[in-house]
Formats: structure tokens, C-alpha cells, sequence
């Protein structure tokens, strides 16, 4: 197997080659979340759309909460590559997730805004007015 840097080595399978970033160990979700939720905060700071995203986290954390707690505690799915710590009954990377999701999306969304206002997207992304 190839070495592929910070990421580890790349495994074949069903998808391709993927990069193994399982090198973490139990530290590979908060990772990832961690990864990500850099890139979702980047986007918000950006777009200037703090209230935007906090407003966002505060209206889906508790309905996601009550479902990750149920769907973890019903066997729905395991996380095996975490850190052990729970909080309230869910893994802490769990948390991190239900910030991370919500703020990746309004950044996004309030990113494509902006670069539209400034008239720097491809005519196939521009949003006309009413849409």
C-alpha cells in the first residue's frame, strides 16, 4: 500500500481508493468533525452569517439531539472511531456534528448569496430574485 501522507495509506475499496484516515485511531471522527466544521466556519465568516448559523444550530439541536440519542440507543448505528467521551448520553463528536451540519449548510448557502451579489458565479448557479 502507498503512503498518502497525514491521511494515512489508501485502501482500495467498493468507491475506489479512498484515503484511510483511520491512522487516528479512537481521534478519527473529532477529526473529521473538527476538518470540517473549520471549513463551515470559514464559509460563515465569509459570508458574515453568524446569527444566520447560530440561529440554525439553535433551532435543530434539540430535535437532533433527541434523534441521535434514540437511534444510537436503539442500535440504529455504532461510531467506532471515537473518542469515548459522552455528553448527555451521546459521544461529544456527536455534538460537534449537530454544529457542524447546520453551520456547513447556512454557510454554504449564505457563501453562494454573496458570491452571486457580487456577480462572481457561472450563470448556471446565479439565483434570480423570488427563488
Amino acid at each position: 500500500m502507498s503512503e498518502a501522507g497525514i491521511l494515512g495509506q489508501l485502501r482500495p475499496n467498493e468507491q475506489g481508493v479512498l484515503p484511510d484516515i483511520t491512522v487516528f485511531g479512537p481521534y478519527t471522527y473529532l477529526v473529521t468533525e473538527l476538518f470540517w466544521g473549520s471549513l463551515a466556519v470559514t464559509l460563515v465568516a465569509y459570508a458574515g452569517a453568524w446569527r444566520e448559523a447560530a440561529r440554525t444550530v439553535a433551532l435543530v439541536y434539540l430535535p437532533a439531539y433527541i434523534w441521535d440519542w434514540y437511534t444510537l440507543t436503539v442500535g440504529v448505528f455504532a461510531i467506532p472511531m471515537r473518542t469515548g467521551v459522552e455528553l448527555l448520553g451521546i459521544p461529544i463528536e456527536e455534538h460537534i456534528f449537530m454544529v457542524v451540519v447546520p453551520t456547513m449548510v447556512i454557510g454554504t448557502h449564505e457563501t453562494l448569496r454573496k458570491l452571486d451579489s457580487e456577480g462572481h458565479l457561472p450563470a448556471v448557479l446565479t439565483m434570480e430574485d423570488g427563488e
